[in-house]
């Protein structure tokens, strides 16, 4: 029992020592969005004295703009394409998952095959149409095909789908369900674990991404977080460092927010999707 005891003891030690080790670069982030320039050099983690002002002058540094905006723009773009995604991906899975049609194995493969397919590969392609379409320097390029589904999201809620019992779409029928009731009514409630992971999965891809945005904006007012982070330091001969830390430092509390008050749903649903199937 006392050998137990210690080995407990030993693995909690090292739990906390690498606990330690992976938080230590956050903490010398929030250390040094006080610093000033001259500090961060120093090996200091907290500075000697607080430049509170950072937070301040760092959200108003950017000229006409305040970063107020950029994260109004994020947050529309972020909300819109996530529910998209998850209402979208839900029911393609759903027709995977549940329903028989012509060539499903085909289209199934084909729906793998964009999953191992890089970006880089339908970057040019896409840009070419979306110009065609008239959607450079709009949001459309990141909606419309958040509007179709991911294919990653997808296989995951089929993972997920395959392990609801069959019975309960049978007894649905008996009652009078449509499909699209059975969807609505029987799979979907159950699916809340699988689609609150999708939700954060979505949202965290679209709040931090800087390539999408880079490639299809083109004017300051419809930037996003990432791209006035960037222009932050393009506009200014002498970067304040300690302004940039703290405005990226504050760009990550939605983040923080929505997984952590999504956490429990989130371990849920990737254990239930990586054992069924």
């Amino acid at each position: 029992m006392k050998s137990l005891t210690a080995s407990k003891f030993v693995a909690h030690v090292i739990l906390l020592l690498f606990s330690a080790i992976m938080f230590y670069p956050v903490l010398w982030w929030i250390g040094a969005s006080f610093k000033s320039n001259p500090e961060l050099s120093l090996p200091t983690l907290f500075p000697h004295k607080f430049q509170w002002n950072n937070y301040s002058d760092g959200w108003v540094a950017l000229p006409k703009y305040t970063f107020t905006y950029f994260f109004l723009n994020s947050i529309k773009l972020t909300i819109t394409t996530t529910a998209l995604t998850v209402i979208s991906s839900s029911l393609v899975a759903f027709g995977f998952g549940r329903l028989n049609f012509p060539l499903k194995k085909m289209w199934f493969a084909l729906l793998l095959l964009t999953i191992m397919l890089p970006s880089q590969v339908t970057l040019i392609p896409q840009y070419a149409m979306f110009h065609s379409f008239n959607w450079i320097n709009t949001y459309l390029p990141f909606i419309v095909p958040s509007a179709m589904g991911g294919a990653f999201f997808i296989f995951l809620l089929i993972q997920f789908i395959r392990g609801i019992p069959g019975e309960l779409d049978e007894s649905a029928k008996i009652d009078g369900c449509t499909w699209f009731g059975i969807y609505w009514r029987i799979i979907l409630p159950l699916m809340k674990p699988a689609l609150i992971t999708v939700m954060i999965f979505s949202f965290l891809w679209h709040w931090e991404d800087y390539f999408g945005p880079l490639i299809y904006l083109n004017t300051v007012d419809k930037f996003t977080v990432p791209l006035a982070l960037r222009m932050f330091i393009d506009t200014q001969s002498a970067v304040s460092w300690g302004q940039v830390l703290a405005m990226s430092l504050l760009s990550v509390i939605p983040q923080m927010l929505l997984f952590f008050a999504a956490q429990r749903y989130f371990v849920e649903g990737i254990a239930t999707t990586g054992l069924k199937g």
